[in-house]
């Protein structure tokens, strides 16, 4: 009887903790109707959010953002500012004086909520600096949904960064992160970070949003267009259907993406097409001698999305639009703001690329990104930099499309500022190191697991990647379980050292001794990071061989990766510091021999790398 209960016992636990272990992901369902201001700058908002608790936690309390109350005198986001001088945003500050401590009192941003329910009864909420608090009347139980109603008004902010009124390439109204929005809630709890400047992160929702505003404006935005000829500049054939205060009405729809942004301007031009096999791309810009260059875009872009949807997954979404918002560039659901003045396709294209390939790791492989960026900016990066050795070609067709972000870490390195890519993404202390943690050493991550797995392994490792998780909210966790499924590798200590430390690798050749009938060469570790070598020769008939040295943590090794023959050694202990090895060349049979010819590893020394044999 005991061992009947004990047995019984263990079932029910084994299955509770298979239970709390489930992925889940909440959802939440936006109907908005926003009457604009065009003259003040301020606009009047009212809501209604039906949100669905998919976790088996009961919440007894939500949380909304309200970005745009960072964008004023003394806020969290000036005060960081402020205390990083010139260590922080360039963008956020002038002459090391944050920017924000100069804000006009009539151009402040605010968000004013004037009250929230929950299936009709009036709630109790508290306003914490960008992040607003609110007590349920009834808890929102496991698997079920609740109501939220809001009305509130806001005044759209100077624009310091992303959002807000006049930016300095003249564009009126750029709208981002600019509604109450609802966080995040996942097993790590609310993600309730402050906003001081940095990234986002929010479940997917559906969005059907109304917009009144001057007849004369022409809006721009991520999402679906529903009344086209009703409005100015998107069909030839409009009729202008403005109410009596000369307002038209905007009729906007998106399903499953992380938010709805737009901008509005009357200077705007709209200009659309078809990539086949989707999406719609839009160009909502001001058509002007700045902008000329937005005319050679389209067979780029085209070009772009048939590179993204067969190399890392096809795009999810019926469209795209790219905004002239003035301010950098930020990714937003199916639209991305852009600074819209540019010297040459080339450079327009490459903020294009980066910002659209955030739809690809931001929005439809959604990561916290104030949690984890580098999954972020850097996979992003690593996408840019695949697809712009493609737009333009360089002079070498055999280039490796990364060394430059290879070329800039060593750089980087050199002046000792570095932080661990795992730190949170505001909590940098220094804006360079932010940009090297998360924009490069994430885009390096991606390369040095190509060099560890080969090639051929990453290509289905980002391929499974999309597909187990397109739509979902993964951690760095699930992509590791993918990457060491996929390559039969263990690369936890690989992830541990480059996420986590900010430990370097740096391989050299210690010796070279000629024989009658062979070479016998000593490789060193000098740096902490320990990995496998591919080591090649070059004989003095331009032949290549490759000698692969692998590293006994994999446990497993690749198979075939790098130039001309490939041959395995035995695998090198991470706990040795030289190894030594003998080829069956002599000195007059070699013409080169070195580390690495691919030029994929982030050795942060390559001085010692190569010898030439002479």
């Amino acid at each position: 009887m005991k061992k009947s209960v004990a047995i019984l016992f263990a079932l029910i636990i084994s299955q509770f903790q298979a239970q709390q272990n489930a992925y889940y992901q909440q959802a939440a369902k936006y109907t908005m109707n926003i009457d604009v201001n065009a003259e003040k700058f301020t606009y009047q908002g009212n809501q209604t959010l039906q949100y669905t608790n998919n976790s088996p936690d009961e919440l007894n309390v939500v949380y909304f953002h309200l970005y745009w109350n960072a964008f004023k005198p003394n806020s969290m986001m000036d005060q960081r500012v402020a205390g990083q001088g010139k260590n922080g945003d360039s963008r956020l500050q002038k002459d090391g004086i944050s920017r924000l401590a100069s804000i006009p009192k009539d151009q402040e941003g605010a968000q004013n909520i004037h009250w929230i329910k929950q299936n009709g009864k009036e709630l109790k909420f508290e306003i914490q600096e960008t992040v607003m608090k609110v007590y349920l009347s009834e808890p929102i139980k496991p698997n079920s949904t609740t109501t939220f109603t809001m009305d509130w008004d806001a005044v759209i902010p100077q624009q310091i960064r992303r959002s807000g009124r006049n930016n300095r390439e003249g564009v009126d109204m750029t709208m981002s992160q600019w509604y109450p929005k609802i966080a995040e809630y996942d097993y790590d709890g609310w993600a309730t970070f402050d906003y001081v400047g940095r990234e986002f992160h929010a479940p997917f929702s559906d969005f059907d949003v109304t917009i009144k505003i001057n007849k004369d404006y022409v809006i721009g935005a991520g999402g679906i267009l529903e009344n086209p000829s009703e409005v100015k500049g998107y069909d030839a054939n409009t009729k202008i259907n403005a109410d009596k205060n000369k307002k038209s009405t905007w009729k906007w729809t998106a399903k499953n993406m992380l938010d709805f942004a737009w901008a509005a301007d009357r200077e705007y031009v709209v200009k659309s097409f078809d990539v086949p096999e989707g999406p719609k791309v839009f160009l909502v810009y001001q058509n002007n001698d700045k902008t000329k260059v937005w005319e050679q875009a389209q067979p780029y872009i085209t070009k772009y999305y048939q590179i993204m949807n067969s190399r890392f997954g096809k795009y999810a979404y019926p469209s795209y639009a790219f905004i002239q918002g003035g301010d950098g560039g930020m990714e937003y659901g199916m639209c991305t703001m852009i600074l819209g003045e540019s010297g040459d396709i080339e450079s327009l294209m490459g903020l294009m690329v980066h910002e659209g390939s955030h739809s690809w790791y931001q929005q439809m492989l959604a990561t916290n990104e104030p949690l984890r960026p580098w999954m972020d900016e850097g996979f992003t990066s690593y996408a840019e930099s695949t697809v712009m050795n493609q737009l333009f070609p360089p002079k070498d067709p055999v280039a490796n499309p990364f060394v430059g972000s290879l070329d800039g870490y060593r750089n980087f390195v050199k002046r000792g500022i570095e932080e661990p890519a795992v730190w949170l993404g505001d909590h940098h202390d220094n804006g360079t190191a932010y940009s090297f943690a998360s924009y490069v050493k994430g885009e390096l991550y991606l390369v040095q697991l190509g060099y560890i797995v080969g090639e051929e392994n990453l290509a289905k490792i980002m391929k499974e990647y999309f597909a187990q998780w397109s739509m979902k909210h993964p951690t760095d966790r699930d992509f590791l379980h993918i990457a060491q499924k996929v390559s039969g590798m263990d690369l936890k200590w690989f992830h541990h050292y480059w996420i986590n430390t900010t430990k370097t690798i740096d391989y050299g050749i210690k010796n070279v001794q000629y024989d009658a009938k062979s070479t016998t060469i000593t490789l060193v570790n000098n740096s902490q990071v320990p990995m496998p070598i591919d080591f090649s020769v070059m004989t003095a008939d331009k032949k290549i061989v490759t000698y692969q040295i692998p590293m006994n943590m994999t446990h497993t090794w690749k198979k075939i990766d790098a130039f001309g023959d490939f041959k395995t050694l035995n695998y090198w202990p991470w706990t040795q510091k030289e190894y030594t090895f003998t080829i069956p060349y002599t000195k007059s049979q070699l013409s080169v021999l070195g580390i690495d010819f691919s030029q994929r590893m982030a050795d942060v020394n390559l001085a010692d790398n190569v010898v030439e044999v002479k």
